[in-house]
């Protein structure tokens, strides 16, 4: 009677690591989407600063919108590779911008190109906080992945590595 006991006890505790093992992937998982998110978010709102910021050069400049800086179709469901491209694409338009305003020092005397150069310091802040959690959150699971005995939950769910936000420096 003991022994059947003790076997129903290590089943029970069996099935409930399992669980707990599984919740834990899951809640890494969920991690990473609400990361990946908040990426979403800042490079959106990169691009709208930036959008700003091109129609205030674009008053000294006189050049075209589509000249100074390529549409940028921010979605949903984008790959990290893809946030990646259309972040150099930004960063390369951002350098651009900036070569315009040395042309034009009213320009960097104006209040509103100040106030946006503030505004897209912060958006850049934020950016980089935001992919620093994501990677954070990545390193986490990739890990939990890999190592025993969740890597036998995560093999038997199909779960495989995640990519990490990575940005080239190109200065």
């Amino acid at each position: 009677m003991v022994a059947i006991i003790i076997i129903i006890a290590i089943i029970v505790f069996a099935i409930g690591y399992v669980i707990s093992i599984s919740n834990g992937l899951n809640r890494a998982i969920i991690k990473i989407d609400e990361a990946n998110s908040d990426i979403d978010v800042s490079l959106t709102k990169r691009y709208d600063v930036l959008t700003k910021m091109i129609d205030v050069v674009k008053g000294y400049a006189k050049y075209e919108q589509e000249t100074i800086f390529k549409t940028v179709e921010l979605r949903k469901n984008m790959t990290i590779k893809e946030k990646n491209e259309a972040n150099e694409l930004m960063e390369e338009n951002m350098e651009k911008i900036n070569v315009i305003a040395e042309n034009y020092p009213d320009l960097k005397a104006s209040e509103n190109y100040k106030t946006l150069q503030k505004a897209i310091a912060d958006v850049e802040e934020h950016l980089q906080a935001s992919r620093r959690l994501y990677n954070a959150n990545v390193s986490s699971y990739n890990q939990k992945i890999v190592t025993f005995p969740s890597s036998i939950i995560a093999n038997s769910k199909g779960l495989t590595k995640k990519d990490f936000f990575t940005v080239e420096n190109k200065k």
